[in-house]
Formats: C-alpha cells, structure tokens, sequence
C-alpha cells in the first residue's frame, strides 16, 4: 500500500518513517488529516512534530539533532567564558592594551560587530570610540585650527595681554586670516587667555589685601613630577542623588593622581583624596598645592593638613576660574565624554564610570598639550630618562 510518498506502513514505525510523515507536515498538509490517514493517535503526531521537525533560524535550518547539540555547545561556551572572567584575566590587563588590541582587531576588518568585541573584552563601547576616533589621523579643521591657537596666542603675548577676541580677530583680518570672534574666544577659553577686564582695579585691590596667595598666575607648567598638583571637585545627579567627585592632576603630565567620590561636599572629601594620594606618591617634598577658594580648601582642617606635609598652598582669585583652568578643563571632559553620555543606575555605576573613565584619561587618551601623548606616557618617559 502507497501512502502519497509512504511506501508501506509498518507496524513497529521506523525513524525513516516517520521523519517522511513530519516532511509531509512541514510542507502544509494537515497534521488531523495525516493521523486519520495511518491511524495514528494524534498525540504520537504531536510527539514527531516536536521531535523531527526542523528549527529554522534566519542563518539556517536546523534539525533537531543539531539543534540539541549547538545548544550544549554554547552551554559550554558560556561556562568557560564564565570561568575566565570569574579568574579575573581582563581586569589583570591594562585597558590601554585592551583598547590597542580592539583597535588591530577593528581595523582589520573583523567580521564581529564593535559590540561583541568590547563586550568580550570588558571595554565600554563610549571608551573604545573615544580611543579611536581620537587615535585616527587629524582631520585637516583640527590641523588649521592648532594652526590658529598659535596665531592667537602670538598676537595676544605680542600686545602684552591686552587685546580680547575682538581686537585679535582684527589683527588677523589685517594679515589676511579671517576669522570669528566667536571661534577667537572659544580659542583664548581653550587656552586660558584673559584680556584686561573692566574691573582690573576692583581686582587689583583684591588681590593686595588676600593674604592668600596665588603662585601659579595661570602658569600650568612643571618640570618634574610631584612638583604642582592642582585640586577641585565637581558634583553630578545619580538617581535623585548629589554625587561628588574630587580630583588631583600632577601638572607636569596632566595625570589625575588621585580622585574620591562621595556623597558628601565635606572638607573629608578633599582631605582624604589628599591624603590618599600624598602618601601613594611617597610624601613628594617641596609640593605646591592649587585649588580654588572653596570653604572645603579653606578651612583650618584643610591648611593644617598642608602645614604638616611641607606643602605650599596657591589659590585661586575668587571669581577667576581660569586660574584653575587645568582642573576645570577635565571636569568638563568627563561630563561631555563620559557622564552626559551615560544613564547612571545606581551610586554603584557611578563610580564604576569614573575608575574606568579615568584609567581611559590617564592611560589611553592623548592630549594636545603634551603633543598627542597620554599623562601616564609623560610620566613613564620622565622616570626612564632619570
């Protein structure tokens, strides 16, 4: 007897058999009409259905056999993949050589997407584009425009500091480089040039009666390590939450040295990070300290602290936050790199973005100041040419 493809109907069904009847199924017929037919009890058709039939994915077409077997062999995948990051080998590597490594793999036109990639390694996708992009060649604006910084700054040392950006884009103009004042000012900002103010007497007197004193006058150069540090803090909202997040930079690189996050603006938060970080970098001797004029790096807790390590302590003129222009340009790196590009869930998360954007600043984001290189590379090249 022909049953429309099916031979014969044997009473013990073999698996030929019955992968013929699911094929039947598979290509519309009726799964009832098919039992009526053999005389087969419908649940034993459900039972093939659930063996036999083929699992289609948008790759392929598997059959259940295989199906079964690609399934364990991701069970194991992911076991070993667990046991790896449970033995704590990525986080031994430093994220520089992680990012170095994702970007050989990127650019040798990898088949697996950048989020598999940094998800594998452990690397935040903002970090990684960041390292990138930044690492790619500079686009011909960035060369005009580091063209232009050195422009503006001869022609406002030239004049003795007196002219803003209206009267150095009128100089320019007149040598035939034509300008905003616009893109001027955000120039003189970028670099911390100050013109003559309207209220310089105001200031000057100011100045004359504080006996806080400010050594560095907007001069951020050093010549070894520990020499000058620079201190602040910024504040950020986490969930209904004021975190507050305090730095200190070495100024001879430009690396943050040490940082505290709290949820407290208290003279602890700034003491502690000092603290901390004095002794990391073994009681440096001969240290100049900066910070601005805040009731936290004004207080007695606070000079005390300074009087005892040996440390001399620069401030700030009040209303003059260029003075501390190298503290206030990180924060202003790490909001727009960093924290208005994330979604912070908890305290926890937080933090975790600010270890990992800072390990990103210190050891895999070149500067401009330092001729493209990272702080810790400045550091490192210092400590090797001693």
């Amino acid at each position: 007897i022909t049953y429309k493809g099916v031979e014969s109907m044997p009473a013990n069904y073999t698996e030929q058999f019955k992968q013929t009847v699911i094929r039947r199924y598979e290509k519309g017929e009726n799964l009832k009409e098919l039992s009526k037919e053999f005389g087969i009890a419908l649940s034993t058709r459900y039972r093939w259905r659930i063996k036999y039939c083929s699992i289609k994915t948008p790759q392929r077409t598997y059959t259940p056999k295989e199906f079964d077997s690609m399934c364990r062999q991701l069970q194991k995948l992911r076991h070993e993949i667990e046991i790896v990051r449970q033995c704590g080998y990525l986080s031994d590597i430093p994220l520089r050589r992680r990012l170095e490594k994702l970007e050989s793999i990127y650019m040798q036109g990898s088949t697996y997407s950048v989020y598999v990639l940094c998800e594998a390694l452990e690397v935040d996708r903002g970090i990684f584009y960041n390292h990138f992009f930044r690492r790619a060649d500079r686009t011909k604006y960035e060369e005009e425009q580091a063209r232009l910084m050195l422009q503006v700054k001869q022609v406002f040392d030239d004049n003795a500091q007196r002219f803003g950006a209206e009267k150095i884009r009128a100089v320019l103009a007149n040598s035939g480089i034509h300008v905003s004042t616009k893109r001027i000012s955000g120039i003189m900002q970028e670099l911390g040039l100050r013109s003559v103010r309207t209220d310089a007497k105001k200031e000057y007197k100011k100045r004359q009666k504080s006996e806080k004193k400010n050594l560095l006058k907007q001069d951020f150069s050093a010549d070894r390590p520990n020499q000058v540090w620079v201190g602040d803090f910024t504040y950020f909202r986490v969930k209904g939450i004021w975190m507050y997040f305090c730095i200190i930079i070495d100024l001879f690189s430009c690396k943050i040295v040490g940082w505290r996050v709290s949820r407290n603006a208290s003279t602890n938060l700034v003491t502690t990070a000092f603290r901390n970080v004095y002794a990391e970098r073994n009681n440096p001797k001969n240290l100049a300290f900066h910070s601005d004029r805040g009731k936290q790096y004004d207080s007695n807790t606070f000079s005390l602290l300074m009087q005892n390590c040996g440390v001399k302590h620069s401030f700030s003129f009040s209303g003059r936050p260029h003075d501390n222009a190298v503290a206030e340009a990180f924060f202003a790196s790490f909001k727009k790199e960093e924290a208005y590009r994330r979604e912070y869930t908890s305290e926890e998360s937080f933090r975790k973005s600010v270890a990992q954007y800072i390990e990103f600043y210190n050891e895999a984001r070149p500067h401009q100041t330092l001729k493209y290189k990272t702080p810790q590379e400045v550091e490192d090249a210092y400590y090797a040419a001693v």
